[in-house]
């Protein structure tokens, strides 16, 4: 009989962009609390500076760096800081991303693409490419790119970021298959309506908040801890044979097909 999952992250040192807020601040808690060395980024660093010394005044292990990922010496440095502090990189969480257009697709200009893709999709590979290179040091490693609902169904005036986030879902498959023989599962996380100030235009919105939660079959939105558990599944050593999948968590919204359930 084999031994029950490990979700512990003892000994691990985790790499998670925007991690000032949302998605990437409670993957960040959670990674912490369950014995992970954090290292959080995002392009400012008082905001992480409050969310690494919260972490840090319970007990856990965490370093503030700033960094923007759409630049690929920014993005190498930032590796370089958290093997310096910590000794190395196991687990990088890409979950950075930015939405400058709202609209039908073709109302976007080239320089909102331009901007969409480099963060959304470059800027995960920038983040790959540099953390990767780390992990094989170690014998191995976790990359979870945080992709949406968004990348799987269209959705409305949100053109340009469902192209970039199915763009991350290609991504990760590509990347899992050929970081495979490294030692390296790459898997992504597509979540669907949570709360966070990325989606606050819709939520503070009741027409918008309403039209949502009518395709949703929970009809509630999520909250950014309900994402962490997935998070760490996928950080662990329990998802050591889980590669190249999405995991949806969007309370039945891909299900639901827009059938009203």
């Amino acid at each position: 009989m084999g031994h029950l999952p490990d979700f512990d992250l003892a000994g691990k040192v985790a790499v998670i962009t925007g991690a000032s807020r949302g998605i990437g601040e409670a993957i960040s808690r959670c990674f912490a609390a369950k014995g992970a060395a954090v290292v959080l980024s995002s392009r400012k660093q008082a905001a992480l500076d409050e969310v690494a010394g919260s972490i840090r005044a319970t007990g856990g292990r965490a370093l503030a760096a700033a960094a923007h990922t759409g630049d690929m010496t920014a993005a190498a440095a930032l590796a370089e800081q958290a093997v310096r502090e910590f000794g190395g990189i196991d687990i990088l969480v890409n979950n950075a991303a930015t939405n400058p257009h709202f609209g039908p697709v073709l109302s976007a200009e080239e320089s909102h693409w331009h901007k969409i893709l480099d963060v959304n999709v470059v800027g995960y590979f920038r983040m790959a490419k540099v953390c990767s290179a780390e992990m094989s040091k170690r014998g191995g490693g976790k990359i979870i790119n945080v992709a949406s609902i968004a990348g799987k169904r269209p959705q409305p005036g949100m053109g340009v970021y469902c192209v970039s986030k199915a763009g991350v879902l290609m991504l990760t498959e590509v990347l899992a298959a050929e970081l495979a023989a490294e030692g390296i599962q790459v898997n992504a996380i597509a979540p669907g309506y949570v709360r966070t100030d990325f989606s606050r235009a819709i939520w503070e919105n009741p027409e918008l908040n309403q039209t949502v939660l009518g395709v949703i079959p929970q009809k509630r939105i999520a909250e950014t801890e309900e994402i962490t558990g997935i998070a760490l599944y996928l950080a662990s050593e329990a998802s050591s044979f889980t590669t190249g999948g999405t995991f949806l968590v969007d309370g039945g919204q891909w299900v639901d097909a827009g059938l009203g359930v």
